[in-house]
């Protein structure tokens, strides 16, 4: 059927675009993910979105599509606790794993999905395979207790296909936002979902509650979904999709900061996670607080 009807209504520019419906918006992901299309009109799709932005049901419809085609893992007795990983580290050390090391502590699963979107920074799965965790090659089930890491590749090749279009154009697109909301898991999940303006927090709050989604919102560490560890963020959570205020901000940062690592790379960034999760360094209160939220989440769900 193609997609070109879509781009005429989405490509008139900022003010004059008009938005799809969540069926519309399914219908187009969908043929993007299944290659359907050219190239040139994928380029089109992702600049045309960049600059009219998306709507609540156009983000749901994104994300049906998304589901629909998804390798998803099995669902898991105790919901499972979901980080995407996109961002990688460019200032601070990436504590994303241990996030994930704590929430399995507390007996929980916990999947990090995620890929490598630029070239010039430290991702999540450096640092995990630093921490001798190594990707997954096949999709798998979740034990209690478990990290596990599951490449976008493996999940879904259409939309690593998508993400990898930032590398030639230069821009995020939809794919970037949605795979911070997306549930890979056939049961139910508790996604933790992190942006770096204000106006992603409305925009992805709204999505969430259309979804009927079990989510934490907060404003990450440059876009990763741990929190900060020198200031404590609002920390938003959503049981069906129903809004449950957990964390208001701190204002500025830690009275103490933690004796974070001086440099970002993977094994200092692993060999820190090593001290903290031995008790030789103390966790950062920003993530302590972060963790205690999503253990009260998951037991509300």
């Amino acid at each position: 059927m193609g997609i070109t009807h879509y781009l005429k209504e989405i490509g008139r520019g900022k003010d004059g675009a008009r938005s799809l419906s969540r069926e519309q918006a399914a219908d187009l992901l969908g043929q993007v993910l299944d290659g359907s299309v050219t190239d040139l009109e994928v380029g089109a799709f992702c600049l045309a979105m960049r600059v009219k932005g998306e709507t609540a049901p156009e983000m749901a419809g994104f994300l049906d599509a998304t589901h629909a085609r998804m390798n998803r893992l099995p669902a898991t007795v105790t919901p499972m606790v979901v980080l995407p990983s996109y961002n990688g580290a460019r200032k601070l050390p990436g504590l994303t794993p241990l996030l994930a090391l704590l929430l399995a502590r507390e007996g929980l699963p916990v999947l990090i999905h995620g890929t490598a979107t630029e070239s010039s920074r430290v991702f999540t799965s450096e640092v995990l395979s630093a921490l001798d965790i190594p990707a997954q090659v096949a999709i798998k089930s979740v034990a209690n207790g478990e990290v596990a890491f599951v490449p976008t590749a493996l999940l879904c090749a259409g939309l690593q296909r998508l993400l990898d279009v930032r590398r030639v154009i230069g821009l995020r697109n939809p794919a970037h936002s949605l795979v911070k909301l997306m549930n890979p898991s056939l049961g139910r999940s508790l996604v933790v979902g992190s942006y770096t303006h204000p106006e992603y927090a409305l925009s992805m709050a709204a999505t969430v509650e259309l979804m009927g989604t079990d989510a934490m919102l907060l404003r990450g560490t440059e876009g990763e979904s741990v929190a900060d560890a020198r200031r404590v963020p609002r920390m938003q959570g959503f049981v069906a999709g129903r809004s449950i205020d957990l964390q208001e901000s701190q204002g500025g940062t830690l009275a103490t900061l933690p004796d974070l690592p001086a440099q970002i790379d993977a094994p200092s960034t692993a060999a820190y996670i090593r001290r903290v999760m031995a008790g030789d360094s103390p966790v950062p209160a920003p993530i302590v607080f972060q963790v205690a939220h999503l253990v009260r989440l998951i037991s509300l769900m």
